[in-house]
């Protein structure tokens, strides 16, 4: 079954802004997949600790506002430090059960000084090796208040078995050069990760898939009102204004024929598991390949930096 691909989708809420707690989660659906013979496991965007939610409901771009100052200290304190090993527990699980892992976090990386926060998809190899770090190369409307800019250094795509694994961070997988980045790579199964919610998931991945001929794995975080902790700063204000469900899911699969393996899965936190053939792609591939017998690189070619971005250099 050399061909075959046994992958999960973790729709889970996150233990909101809690670093510590929401890895324990990850962990427990690693190891829950990991029972079930998966190859590869895939969590929502920013999932660790989780989204921004709060500056759509405390009016975020008020300038000089203590409830948005306050809260974005309490989303640093919580993101992730690769450096200091925040994953390295994660890590070790990947490389126990020999299953890839891609990981939706909020980074709070050194190279950039250690104080700006990027939403950053990492995917982890079946050895347990953290292979690279997508810094969302543009973030999507109120979360540039929180969120910085991110580099191409993360455009890479991965070795799976007989796949060709890639990804992007939500409305990334929007932007037409990104994805073209990653199927000139030979990307042939897409990891698209969101926040939530359906009304993302639910037309882009098999516009994905019918353009790339390529399977797409969509996975959504879930979020409601109850999954704020009870301990999180300022959280009557956030409260006041906020819907029962803030983000529901939609996690799912579509084939390389653009047609749906697994539809949109809605309010519910839920372990998907599905088996893909890589045969399918080679099938789809046959009338229409982007960037193979498809494509015109004498008239159209996509140049791609990606250099890791960084204020300083030094030479000794």
């Amino acid at each position: 079954m050399k061909n075959t691909l046994k992958i999960a989708l973790a729709q889970i809420a996150p233990v909101w802004l809690d670093k510590e707690k929401t890895i324990k989660k990850v962990e427990k659906s690693i190891n829950e997949a990991a029972e079930k013979g998966c190859e590869l496991i895939v969590f929502g965007e920013g999932l660790l600790p989780g989204y921004p939610f709060w500056l759509a409901l405390t009016d975020g771009a008020a300038w000089d506002k203590k409830v948005n100052k306050s809260l974005h200290a309490h989303y640093a304190r919580n993101s992730v430090s690769i450096e200091s090993g925040d994953i390295d527990g994660i890590c070790k699980l990947a490389k126990k059960h020999k299953m890839a892992v891609y990981l939706g976090i909020i980074e709070i990386p050194q190279d950039r000084g250690g104080h700006s926060l990027y939403a950053s998809l990492v995917y982890i190899n079946e050895e347990g090796e953290i292979k690279s770090v997508h810094r969302k190369l543009q973030p999507t409307y109120d979360e540039r208040l929180t969120w910085a800019p991110g580099d191409g250094n993360g455009l890479q795509v991965h070795p799976l078995k007989q796949f060709t694994v890639g990804g992007l961070n939500c409305w990334e997988n929007w932007m037409p050069l990104p994805r073209a980045a990653l199927y000139g790579q030979g990307e042939n199964l897409h990891i698209a990760v969101w926040p939530g919610s359906e009304h993302n998931t639910k037309d882009i991945t098999r516009f994905i898939a019918r353009e790339s001929r390529s399977y797409v794995i969509s996975v959504s975080s879930t979020m409601t009102i109850n999954d704020f902790p009870k301990d999180t700063p300022h959280l009557d204000e956030i409260l006041e204004k906020a819907p029962k469900v803030l983000a529901n899911g939609g996690s799912c699969i579509a084939g390389p024929d653009g047609e749906w393996i697994v539809s949109p899965v809605c309010d519910k936190e839920s372990l998907i598991i599905e088996t893909i053939d890589f045969n399918r792609v080679y099938e789809e591939r046959q009338n229409f390949d982007a960037v193979g017998h498809y494509s015109r690189p004498d008239v159209t070619k996509l140049t791609v930096n990606r250099d890791r971005q960084s204020t300083v250099s030094f030479e000794e």
